[in-house]
């Protein structure tokens, strides 16, 4: 009876030793599978509107600038194909008996020669707002944004008391050399 007891003392070590032998570790590494955010319908951004008086040519103006999504223009894509909405932005510059003095409409294609190609294809106009006068004329600061990003592009917008419009790239971002201008006296730009 010994020897049997012996022998189940011998098998119950063996079982114990064997189980406390090191597990054979898998170096296969398991990650969720990545899934593609499927674009949802076009983004807009909301319509702004800013309106402040200032003095100019001696006198008090008020203007009024108003961003709006427009449907009619372009839709923008991004990399991963979501689409958005581009913007129209309406400049109106009233004299002290409310009366229009200049009247200006804005979207993307008026600053497209300061623009480049990327810009063009996937940025949208994201503002336009009242910086300063300056050698008797308003001037604006604008930019064209790739759209839920900080990559802009700032512009600078002057307008004289003939309403021309003279665009350049803001010269503390110029980094192509001369900024080029160009002139225009309709009511688009």
């Amino acid at each position: 009876m010994r020897n049997v007891q012996l022998a189940v003392l011998a098998i119950t070590g063996l079982v114990v030793l064997a189980g406390c032998k090191e597990k054979k570790q898998s170096q296969d590494i398991i990650a969720p599978r990545l899934e593609v955010k499927k674009p949802s319908a076009p983004i807009r951004m909301q319509t702004y509107s800013d309106q402040r008086s200032v003095q100019w040519l001696g006198k008090e103006y008020k203007i009024e600038v108003k961003r709006t999504p427009d449907d009619s223009l372009r839709l923008v894509k991004d990399e991963t194909g979501q689409q958005f909405v581009d913007n129209r932005i309406a400049l109106i510059v009233r004299r002290t008996d409310g009366s229009i003095a200049i009247q200006k409409t804005f979207t993307k294609a008026a600053f497209e020669n300061y623009i480049d190609a990327s810009y063009r294809k996937q940025g949208i106009l994201e503002g336009l707002v009242f910086d300063k006068v300056d050698d008797q004329q308003l001037v604006f600061a604008a930019s064209v944004c790739l759209p839920q990003t900080d990559e802009y592009i700032p512009l600078e917008v002057r307008i004289n008391n003939f309403g021309n419009v003279i665009i350049k790239r803001d010269s503390e971002m110029d980094t192509y050399g001369d900024a080029v201008e160009a002139e225009a006296g309709d009511d688009e730009v």
